[in-house]
């Protein structure tokens, strides 16, 4: 059974999705003021390896939890569902189809438990 890793191209589609996915995220006025002060270049490279580990490819998430990494950042679930949305377009424009698009966020709509600050 091919993995969703392997199904999406693996390393090199990883790269390309989240390239184009932080490019929407900092283009987005409510979600770009998250990643002031970011180094993005090793945020995208954890977010690779985040994804990779969760869709089935190499295990190498060398990060900290989603819990102690968005500690007190205040996202709310707006924002994440957000957040979401432009994953989910990052994916589809790369050519994953409607169907796996569906999968991935499924398994990362749980994570918002960790991600969203209570109260808002």
């Amino acid at each position: 059974m091919t993995s969703i890793y392997e199904e999406i191209g693996g390393q090199e589609a990883l790269i390309t999705v989240v390239d184009d996915f932080y490019d929407r995220v900092l283009a987005d006025p409510g979600l770009a003021g998250y990643f002031t002060g970011s180094n993005m270049s090793r945020l995208k490279g954890r977010q690779v390896e985040f994804f990779a580990a969760a869709l089935g490819g190499p295990d190498h998430y060398g990060g900290q939890s989603m819990k102690d990494v968005h500690r007190g950042m205040g996202i709310d679930q707006p924002a994440f569902d957000r957040v979401a949305e432009l994953l989910s377009d990052s994916l589809l424009d790369a050519g994953v189809t409607d169907q796996t698009v569906k999968e991935i966020i499924g398994a990362i709509a749980p994570l918002s438990k960790d991600i969203v600050a209570l109260g808002g």
